[in-house]
């Protein structure tokens, strides 16, 4: 282990250290013999008195020789002869001081002797690397020497053959890893088979043997979870032996399909064995529910022992086996939609629920005529047991690490399953066969209330099932429509949407037939919805009551249409029921109006407020809609854009694409609720306008008036005075029966309309004005502004011609001549912004003056 002195640092050759046995005398001994002859040592302050037994011949070094922390050492103690006597104990402990000192020398000499031993040694390493490099790059470039000498065959023979050797390297190992994996799932496929062999040997032959089925049962779940394991690591890191995995898959489904039946037997049997289920005979008055668990016992929490343990080991035996069977379809699904298909009820909570779901049938066919026992037994069973789920199931299914399940969720689930299952085959179809045979004989019978009774059973049933599932404190995402039918007896028309479409028939036949009592009665016309529609605005719309019926009804349609379990069956409702309510409801408006509008022209004060009323109706009615539109249903049915139901088969948009393209529910309603409100609000307004304009024809017609003085005590023309009161008694009317939105409306609408009556026929009619005209006119118009005063600040703002025809008027000679040439501009500077540039010549010319 030596060093070689070409790999030795500077460092360590300068600091070699020399042993101290090579110095002769050691430090201690060295310090003895110098103390013995104290009389010998010059002291720095003075000789010393010398003793005649002293040695002569030995002397001490002169004081300039020795080192400072010296001479302060020996000025300190040795001051005067008595300080001699204390010479040994100074000799023993400067020896003391010496020992310490050669102990620390030897260790760190040690240490320094350990480094350098081991820096040797990764020298030597290095050398050796380095030694190995200098080699092959020595027989590299003799190999590129002789490449350049045979022309490049040899690089060329090396450049083609390395990546062969790697390829075939790695193809070497590929093979071993494919050997051994293989090796590995040949033996676990083995103890799979060998212990599902045992398992089914022992219950076929009932041999005693020292191994339980249930511990091999176990055995055969851990290597069918083992084999899980290494296929899923192949699949996502050797992905191209599809085949070995698709041999391995084999095996193990006919493995599964000889185990899982094998298991449920077994289970089946314990069940048996436990009295499962309680007799319902206890249960034989379930109408009597009180909403207080069933006394009679429960045989999961009477079981004990080994019967106890052979269950609960059998129940996650199950549990363990569909944990797996969902790890297989996870991995084959890889890429698919795996939601759907990995979804499945919980085995070992159907293996309870069937026993049951046989034996109530029994009590169902006694009460087909009374279909709330049905639904008031199966509660009373699923609330009963639902307990059991949480507090002794619901444990072996966490132990066997089956993730996303509650016990409490599958029970009622299966339960209402089985359930909807009784209903699609024996209730269902009765009531139909009923319903067809009235409609061939044309007989009225009980059918049609009897399934509208039914669907009022299922509906209440469900509620009370989905507020049990939600008992237990937890949340759970029932609100998915996939989750919700878990727990919707409803979820019958998920199969069958033409029993749904014949549910909502009869729902919109028997509702149409309330409300035609309540839209014939006249009464309801005419008395107000008291107070504002809806809480987001202080609106009173003053719509008849007649329209709160509607909106009830049409309430209690949406309600219904809340409990189905799909948004899809929701809409397809909705749209069949609650639709066509709101087509009879503005029919009913179109209907009065149209006879207020035919008897009299809406010329008289009762067409009016028929029309108004009507107008409310609609206005209230869309109101509602709109909010209602906000609510999470109506924007889930928004949406909903791929719902079936609304394609045909050849993938043509279906009749219900209209509305749906527009964002909404009853989005087209909405629109024809408003349609018709604008369309019959205009009328009134135009109705008005006619009678304005009838009235003030005279005033229209006489031109002379503008260049004569007005008779004295008239402020207002006279001619005009009757067309005033027209519009104020009509406006009068109006005000106080249509809404407040709407009224606004109209009275714009009617000043947009006198405003070019006004300037058509007066500014525009080539008339002369004078200075009396032009004041004449400006009463005039400031007593029609004032009629509009009451609804507005500035009521001038709303004649825009009139009133800047009449500020032409008013301008000053030297402004008119000005402005017959000044053109746009000038208009522009003078606030004329709303009639044209010909019209204000032809206004400016007009305008004469002198008396």
């Amino acid at each position: 282990n030596s060093v070689s002195s070409s790999f030795l640092p500077v460092e360590a050759k300068e600091r070699t250290i020399v042993p101290s046995s090579s110095l002769g005398s050691s430090p201690s001994e060295l310090s003895h013999s110098f103390l013995q002859s104290p009389a010998k040592i010059c002291s720095p302050i003075g000789v010393l008195s010398r003793d005649s037994t002293m040695d002569a011949t030995l002397t001490l070094p002169s004081s300039t020789t020795l080192s400072s922390p010296a001479v302060a050492f020996l000025n300190d103690r040795l001051n005067d002869l008595q300080d001699l006597e204390h010479a040994p104990s100074i000799v023993s402990e400067l020896q003391s001081q010496c020992l310490d000192l050669e102990n620390s020398l030897a260790d760190l000499n040690s240490r320094l002797e350990s480094s350098l031993l081991g820096y040797a040694s990764f020298s030597d390493r290095i050398h050796g690397l380095i030694t190995g490099t200098t080699s092959e790059l020595s027989d590299l470039d003799s190999l590129t020497a002789g490449s350049s000498v045979d022309g490049g065959g040899k690089e060329q023979a090396l450049a083609e053959e390395l990546p062969e050797l790697a390829k075939e390297v790695a193809r070497v190992k590929i093979v071993r890893d494919y050997a051994d994996t293989a090796l590995k799932l040949v033996t676990l496929v083995g103890d799979i088979e060998d212990a599902v062999a045992f398992v089914m040997n022992r219950n076929l032959h009932k041999r005693p043997t020292p191994e339980s089925s249930e511990d091999m049962c176990f055995h055969a779940i851990e290597a069918l979870e083992k084999t899980e394991d290494v296929l899923t690591s192949i699949t996502k890191k050797q992905s191209q032996w599809t085949r070995l995995v698709s041999v391995v898959d084999d095996r193990v489904d006919r493995a599964l399909a000889t185990l899982r039946p094998q298991q449920i037997a077994d289970h089946r049997i314990l069940l048996t064995s436990l009295g499962w289920p309680s007799p319902l005979s206890s249960l034989s008055s379930p109408i009597r529910d009180t909403g207080e668990s069933s006394e009679t016992s429960n045989p999961l929490f009477t079981m004990h022992g080994d019967l106890k343990h052979k269950y609960c080991e059998t129940f996650r035996a199950l549990c363990r086996l569909q944990e797996l069977q969902m790890r297989r379809k996870a991995r084959q699904l890889e890429g698919h939609n795996r939601e759907i298909a990995l979804h499945q009820p919980l085995w070992a909570i159907e293996e309870l629920v069937n026993p049951i779901s046989i034996a109530c049938q029994r009590h169902f066919s006694k009460w087909s005529d009374k279909p709330e026992f049905i639904f008031a037994l199966v509660y009373k069973i699923t609330r009963d047991y639902v307990d059991t789920m949480d507090e002794l199931l619901q444990p072996l299914v966490d132990k066997a690490r089956l993730v996303g399940y509650s016990c409490r969720e599958e029970w009622i689930s299966a339960m209402v399953t089985s359930l909807s299952t009784y209903l699609a085959k024996e209730v269902f179809p009765v009531y139909i066969g009923q319903m067809e045979e009235e409609h061939v004989s044309g007989v009225q019978s009980q059918a049609r209330i009897s399934l509208l009774h039914l669907v009022d059973l299922m509906i209440s049933f469900d509620q009370r099932v989905l507020s049990l599932a939600t008992h237990s404190g937890v949340l759970i995402s029932i609100q998915e429509d996939r989750n919700l039918q878990k727990f919707s007896s409803l979820s019958v028309f998920c199969d069958r949407p033409d029993w749904l479409d014949l549910w909502a028939e009869i729902e919109l036949s028997d509702t149409l037939a309330k409300l035609k009592a309540e839209s014939d009665d006249e009464r309801k016309w005419k008395v107000k919805v008291q107070g504002a529609a809806l809480l987001s605005g202080p609106e009173n719309y003053k719509s008849p009551i007649v329209s709160s019926a509607f909106l009830q009804h049409l309430s209690l349609v949406i309600d219904r249409c809340r409990s189905l379990p799909t948004t899809s069956l929701r809409c397809r409702f909705a749209r069949l029921v609650g639709a066509p309510i709101i087509h009879r409801f503005l029919d009913s408006l179109l209907r009065r109006c149209q006879e207020a509008e035919g008897l009299t022209a809406l010329t008289d004060d009762e067409g009016l407020i028929k029309v108004a009323n009507s107008a409310n109706a609609a206005h209230y009615f869309e109101s509602v809609l709109k909010e209602w539109c906000e609510d999470v249903l109506f924007l889930e049915m928004e949406f909903d854009q791929d719902d079936p139901f609304f394609n045909d088969d050849t993938g043509a948009k279906g009749p219900f694409d209209m509305f749906m393209s527009t964002g909404g529910i009853f989005e087209v309603e909405i629109k024809e609720l408003e349609r018709f409100r604008k369309e019959w609000v205009e009328k009134i307004s135009t109705v008005v306008l006619r009678g304005f304009e009838a009235d003030s024809r005279e005033y229209l017609k006489n031109k002379k008036q503008w260049q004569e003085k007005r008779e004295d005590g008239w402020t207002v023309s006279k001619h005009l005075v009757g067309a005033l009161d027209y519009l104020q008694a009509k406006m009068a009317v109006i005000e106080e029966n249509l809404n407040s939105i709407d009224f606004v409306s109209v009275w714009r609408s009617l000043a947009s309309g006198i405003d070019r009556a006004l300037f058509n026929g007066i500014f525009m009619s080539s008339v002369k004005f004078y200075d009396s005209g032009v004041e004449s006119l400006s009463n005039d118009l400031e007593v029609l502004f004032g009629a509009f005063r009451a609804w507005c600040l500035r009521p001038e703002g709303f004649f825009p011609k009139s009133s800047e025809g009449l500020k032409l008027l008013k301008m000053v000679k030297k402004q008119h001549e000005l402005g017959v040439i000044g053109g746009e501009n000038w208009m522009k500077e003078n606030g004329v912004r709303r009639i044209s540039v010909s019209e204000a010549e032809k206004i400016l010319k007009s305008r004469m003056f002198g008396s």
